[in-house]
């Protein structure tokens, strides 16, 4: 079997992630900052330590500021719904994933103003027609890191930069880039950075957080929810600090033992190794299947421009069938459709069939990629 839907959930996760989520089940268990004993304390330890990781892999001055959610999606929710007030304006690109547009439409019901920027048609945005769109009442730009579609790289640093000067608040969806592609979120100026933790940071599903930056009033913004908090347990309302007001109730101390030792494994293979790697891959992806004459390939050839998700079609062949295909006969996994991102389909014309994506990780093999382009190939010669 050849796993290539790394997009949607890597797979497989390091051998220290399921041991490290092994430990934590048989050894601690206990729940994180609600008691004083030994293996409450060290529940919260390993919740303290996976934020500071995680301070050291975002350059997060502050590992408090990082709050934990189930998912990039929740981050989002969190970030837009606590920070947009009635009237404010967003800006957001053609590129993003339901996780953004979805919670801007429904904002949008409510009084938000949102202008979506085109982008061209490799997915690319020009950072200049960005700053066009600034008006006086513009509160948020967010755009996402790097489509999870064509693996396209947006301008974040240069769209950072552009934020501060204007005096903006920027919050950017690294659901396809956290552990794969280098992140700081002080050079790049970013003020809330939304992250998953089982994609590229090889933690398990249901994990996930938001940095929020020092240029953020976590008192001004609201949470998705209040409950217990473990502190302040004598005041019936929500803790004001750190992470306390955006963590009510139980945390996943198992997911996120897991999520620690993902993070662990990101570092200590460092994230510009990981992306060497890859990138090798998907270089080699692209200029196999760029020979396949059937094949349409979406999405930036320089290398500098994107992460190792593509996305092609065959054509006159419905990506779902090819996909099918690619399992039944060569045990290739990956995702055909429109994955969840349906403005970035009508931005590359690939709307409403999509395309087939491929989406390569850590642990795929040069010999994985000679298999999928002979794989397709043959697809294309047989139809």
């Amino acid at each position: 079997m050849i796993y290539f839907d790394n997009p949607a959930t890597s797979w497989p996760k390091p051998l220290q992630v399921r041991e490290a989520m092994n430990r934590y089940m048989e050894e601690v268990g206990a729940n994180p900052g609600r008691s004083g004993h030994s293996l409450s304390i060290e529940a919260a330890r390993i919740v303290y330590e996976t934020r500071e990781a995680l301070s050291s892999l975002f350059y997060a001055k502050d590992s408090s500021r990082i709050v934990f959610t189930l998912n990039a999606t929740e981050s989002i929710n969190l970030a837009l719904k606590g920070l947009l007030k009635y009237k404010d304006h967003v800006i957001t690109s053609s590129m993003e994933h339901n996780s953004v547009m979805r919670p801007l439409r429904d904002l949008e019901k409510r009084g938000i103003a949102l202008t979506v920027v085109p982008c061209f048609e490799d997915g690319t945005l020009d950072p200049g027609e960005v700053k066009k769109k600034i008006q006086s009442t513009t509160r948020i730009i967010v755009l996402n890191h790097a489509s999870n579609v064509t693996g396209t790289l947006l301008p974040v640093r240069e769209v950072g930069k552009m934020a501060r000067e204007y005096n903006l608040l920027f919050l950017v969806d690294a659901a396809q880039t956290a552990g794969a592609y280098p992140i700081d979120v002080e050079k790049d100026g970013i003020d809330l950075l939304a992250f998953t933790g089982h994609k590229s940071l090889y933690g398990p599903q249901g994990t996930g957080g938001l940095v929020i930056g020092e240029r953020i009033n976590e008192k001004e913004m609201t949470p998705l929810k209040q409950g217990g908090t473990g502190s302040r347990s004598e005041f019936e309302e929500q803790p004001d600090f750190l992470p306390d007001r955006f963590e009510s109730g139980t945390p996943n101390g198992v997911g996120i033992a897991g999520l620690l030792a993902g993070v662990q494994f990101v570092l200590e293979r460092g994230v510009e190794q990981i992306r060497q790697h890859e990138m090798t891959l998907a270089q080699k992806l692209i200029e196999g299947l760029k020979e396949i004459p059937q094949v349409k390939l979406y999405g930036p050839r320089n290398q500098g421009d994107r992460i190792t998700t593509l996305s092609f079609n065959l054509k006159s062949l419905s990506p779902s069938k090819v996909a099918l295909r690619l399992e039944k006969e060569f045990g290739i996994l990956c995702r055909p459709g429109l994955h969840c991102a349906p403005a970035a389909h009508h931005t590359l014309g690939t709307f409403p069939e999509g395309t087939i994506r491929f989406g390569l990780g850590a642990f795929n093999t040069e010999e994985e990629v000679n298999t999928a382009i002979q794989a397709v190939y043959q697809i294309s010669k047989e139809r």
